[in-house]
């Protein structure tokens, strides 16, 4: 059965919903930036804030309990959701895993990009048919959508992208733009968002109480250093080298473990490709170099070198100073969202071994010759 939507004023200047309710009361966020809950008697209002656009709302949910026969009087315009959730469409592997760590997977109905995905309980219902596989998030098997009797999708939003046929089939899309928030805990307090949607509240305050203790706690060893290394992430793919911008959630990590960041005036949230000629001129002489990668077999500086021969002029190159992560043998992407102290304590290690002495690396590794 498909959920009622109301129109949502994506695009338009964000403003407070206007409901009969006087006793609304507003969550207290603590770090998130890109999304506000407002609770009214008979329903909770969810605003996301556009991040490509200052002041503007990316869209406004109206969450109504299932239990309820009628939709409430006076509620604002946006999209209803009726939850909990119970049949979800989840676009990324990211999602699923934090659906997962709210103990919601049965939720997920079916899953985009089944290649990338490492969440156990779902691979497991890709294998015995209980979830579908609806191939490519760029174009999803709409048809399998309404097979499976989906009741909304969780999407990651991109600037000026849609979501082509998946828009005129009625179901709510869930846009989580966590991914463009500012701070590492801003991005893990959206997990508040998908215990609403799914009725496991208490169970994503407590993650995110026991996330943020440990990220505190470990940001706080970094609290007296005086000398910050240099450093370098990523690396060209096609044309493009795509850092971090400089308002980031990565480029506060780097700087919350100590490192100057060589990217790190560049403005606003996300990634911006550069070229390699813009990378070298600004980079070369980093101290530390980190990429992240996909492949079957580890990284080597011997592997580097073959796929672009440039690179061999980097200092950290040349003084044998890169990290390597591997993302096919690990699941990074999973678990940073929520668990962004788990990679905090690998970069201190790397950047400032004395402070944490004896830690193995969870997600890095020296490069092999």
């Amino acid at each position: 059965m498909l959920c009622l939507t109301f129109s949502c004023n994506v695009g338009q200047r964000s403003s407070m919903p206007q409901a009969s309710d006087a006793g609304a009361s507003v969550d207290s966020l603590r770090y998130a930036r890109g999304l506000t809950i407002t609770r009214h008697t008979d329903f909770t209002v969810v605003e996301l804030r556009d991040p490509w656009n200052e002041g503007r709302l990316l869209h406004r949910y109206l969450l109504v309990p299932r239990s309820a026969a009628a939709l409430p009087e006076g509620m604002p315009e946006g999209t209803v959701v009726r939850t909990p959730l119970r049949r979800m469409v989840v676009y990324t592997s990211v999602h699923c895993a934090l659906l997962n760590e709210l103990g919601a997977s049965d939720g997920i109905a079916g899953v985009c990009e089944a290649q990338y995905v490492h969440v156990e309980p779902v691979l497991n219902g890709l294998r015995n048919g209980t979830v579908a596989d609806l191939g490519e998030a760029t174009s999803p098997d709409i048809e399998g959508m309404i097979r499976i009797g989906a009741d909304a999708i969780l999407a990651s939003p991109f600037q000026n992208a849609g979501y082509g046929p998946a828009e005129k089939i009625g179901l709510p899309i869930i846009e989580c733009a966590d991914y463009m928030e500012a701070d590492p805990l801003g991005r893990a307090e959206w997990i508040r968002f998908l215990g609403l949607l799914t009725d496991r509240e208490a169970t994503a305050d407590s993650l995110f109480r026991s996330t943020e203790a440990a990220y505190l706690r470990v940001r706080a060893l970094t609290d007296t250093i005086s000398k910050r290394p240099t450093l370098l992430v990523g690396k060209k793919y096609g044309s493009a080298w795509h850092v971090p911008n400089g308002a980031s959630y990565m480029a506060r990590m780097y700087q919350d473990a100590g490192a100057d960041y060589v990217f790190r005036d560049l403005p606003g949230s996300g990634s911006t490709p550069l070229t390699f000629e813009a990378v070298i001129d600004r980079a070369q002489h980093a101290d530390l170099w980190l990429i992240q990668y996909n492949a079957d077999v580890n990284m080597t500086y011997g592997s580097l070198r073959a796929e672009y021969t440039p690179y061999a002029s980097f200092d950290a190159f040349a003084g044998r100073h890169i990290y390597g992560c591997n993302t096919h043998n690990s699941h990074y992407y999973e678990e940073i969202p929520l668990h962004p102290d788990r990679l905090l304590s690998d970069l201190i290690a790397i950047i400032h071994p004395r402070l944490l002495p004896g830690h193995k690396l969870h997600y890095f590794a020296p490069l092999g010759e």
